[in-house]
Formats: structure tokens, sequence, C-alpha cells
């Protein structure tokens, strides 16, 4: 499970995005390398098969380095590949049911409103994905953006952990540390990076120092 007084840089690995030279398992390789902690593989857009041989890869390249595998949506591939927890949304599989099916996998939930945030942790989630904050164009039925705003009420509505997701990079990642969140999750900041090593070290340094700049 994820403990309440950790950081977490969360990295949503899309099947989605595309890198010439490099796959997608030498990228989240890279980023891990450079800070992040926790990787989610996100696949809208192959069939099941392809889906679960890419989700083992990329636990082999997690696991190597003792970082947990959240697999998005998919309880059916979370439990075939044996992951470190699953990720589900509010037109998902109903929570009760996936803590039920995931037993002693971590289970995350996203969440927009406070209401949903508590109903998340009354209903078995480990953490929250709470967002979107600021507009993205990774999720195409990401919503409104609940802002630096929103995200703090979340933040001082629950007890378990809090990951903000949604258009956060380099230079918003403060910001939102600074509502009390546990950390950040990204796709772009670092999958669209020229550097995915270099930006993760970056993001990771926000996240570790609660985005105070410089160390201070």
């Amino acid at each position: 499970m994820l403990d309440r007084d950790e950081k977490f840089l969360y990295l949503v690995a899309d099947a989605e995005v595309k890198k010439e030279q490099i796959t997608l398992e030498k990228l989240v390789e890279k980023a891990i390398e450079g800070g992040v902690n926790i990787v989610q593989y996100r696949d809208k857009v192959n069939d099941s098969r392809r889906f679960y041989e890419q989700a083992l890869r990329l636990k082999d390249v997690c696991h190597f380095y003792s970082v947990p595998l959240i697999i998005n949506d998919r309880v059916d591939i979370a439990l075939a590949i044996k992951a470190d927890g699953v990720h589900v949304g509010q037109d998902d599989l109903p929570l009760g049911v996936v803590r039920t099916l995931a037993k002693d996998m971590i289970v995350g939930y996203s969440v927009k409103t406070t209401e949903q945030a508590l109903w998340g942790q009354q209903h078995g989630a480990d953490y929250l994905g709470a967002g979107t904050v600021f507009y993205t164009s990774s999720k195409k039925d990401a919503g409104n953006a609940i802002g630096l705003e929103g995200l703090r009420k979340i933040v001082e509505t629950v007890n378990i952990p809090v990951i903000a997701i949604g258009g956060i990079n380099q230079s918003n990642a403060r910001d939102c540390m600074l509502t009390g969140i546990n950390g950040i999750a990204v796709i772009s900041a670092i999958t669209l990076a020229q550097d995915p090593y270099k930006a993760a070290k970056e993001l990771a340094g926000i996240v570790i120092r609660d985005g105070q700049p410089n160390g201070m």
C-alpha cells in the first residue's frame, strides 16, 4: 500500500505515446532512473493480447528497480500479470468490486470532487488520482479542470494519499505540491521530453523538496 507520508513521482506510460528509436519499456526505465517511483500503464488502443504482453515487459522493468506497476482500468490484465495494483475511474468497474477482486493490490481511484474523494476513501481506495488539475490534451475525456483550489480541498478532505494529475509539468509542479498532495502524475512532461531521464530528474527534485526551489 502507499504511505501517506511518502512522496511520489507517478508516470502514466500511455500506449499511444510513440517515440522514435526508443521502446516504451526503455522510456520507462530512463524515467525510473531519473526519479519516477511508481508507474501506471494505460492502453486504450491495443487489443487485450498486446496490452497483456506490453504490461509484462513493463512489469519486468519496474520490478528490476523495485517500482510498483499499476494497470489502468483493466482489472483482468492486472490480475493476469500479477501487477502491483490497478487504477479505475468513475466510469469503470465499481470501486467496491475492484477492491474485492484486487484483494491485496494497490487500488487507485480517479476523483474530481470532495464527495467523490470521500466515497473513494470509504470504499477501499488506497490512493486518489485527483484532477484534471490543469487543462490537458493527453486525456480526451478529462473534462473541466479543478484547479489548485479544487486539489487543495480534496487533500483536506481525506487521509489517504492524493496524487495530482492533469496538465502538470516542470512549470507548475511546485504549486501543486504546495497544496499538500503526496505527489504528481505526469504523461507528456516525461514521455514527450527530449530526454526523459532529465525531465524525470527535474520533476523528482520538485516533488521530493515539496516544491521548494533550489532545495530551500
